[in-house]
């Protein structure tokens, strides 16, 4: 695909392909089941009213900063002089390392907190916007993936489609967040790490797919 995807007439099929697409890959990124057992374990001391707020709070807050860098990534990266190409292969490559992590369900500073940031967050009465919103829910890989998911719409249908896929997504992990605790004692930190090993996976082979793109950007655009 180029850069700027042309509007163009879509078969409906090829459509719904293209969301389904964006949804898997929110959903790998988001990693619901994950962050749910982050967030169980950063307030298993707090009331079901604190969990509660803080989980809509910091589902509002991702939702927000999402969406604002959906729409003003491209004309910030434009303003800077980086082609998309230029950031697709960046973007493949940071999401290659956030599916790393994920693989070998070693936590990292791409997604989940670090160690000191995860003590303040401890100490610190609201986690809504750190490190729930940031950078656990729109961390780097769902920032640099809208960016890339709404520079490809062929059409605005598509793009809305893109952006109601997210929606959708942002909705179940919320769902996650308010189950956390069942989800915890369901799943257990094993299951929960078989899990995000499987969407790992999922995400290198999408990572590897955007810096095979952003490649054959550059070559076609130097023919």
């Amino acid at each position: 695909r180029s850069s700027h995807a042309p509007l163009r007439r879509q078969d409906p099929a090829e459509l719904l392909d293209e969301i389904i697409h964006s949804f898997v890959t929110f959903l790998v990124i988001l990693d619901p089941i994950g962050v749910a057992v982050i967030f169980a374990g950063l307030t298993h001391e707090a009331s079901v009213e604190f969990r509660r707020r803080t989980a809509f709070q910091a589902t509002l807050i991702a939702s927000v900063l999402v969406l604002v860098f959906g729409a003003v990534g491209e004309p910030l990266l434009a303003a800077l002089e980086v082609s998309m190409s230029a950031f697709r292969i960046a973007g493949g490559l940071l999401l290659f390392l956030l599916a790393t992590d994920m693989v070998f369900a070693r936590p990292s500073g791409i997604r989940n907190p670090t160690e000191p940031e995860e003590q303040e967050a401890r100490r610190q009465r609201d986690i809504s916007v750190f490190p729930l919103a940031f950078p656990l829910l729109a961390g780097p890989g769902a920032l640099t993936s809208i960016v890339l998911s709404v520079s490809q719409a062929h059409s605005p249908v598509e793009a809305a489609g893109i952006i109601a896929s997210l929606l959708v997504v942002l909705i179940l992990t919320l769902a996650a967040l308010l189950s956390a605790s069942r989800v915890t004692k369901l799943l257990g930190l094993t299951g929960a790490n078989v899990i995000g090993r499987v969407l790992g996976v999922i995400l290198a082979a999408l990572a590897a797919q955007y810096v095979i793109d952003g490649i054959t950007e550059i070559v076609r655009s130097a023919m």
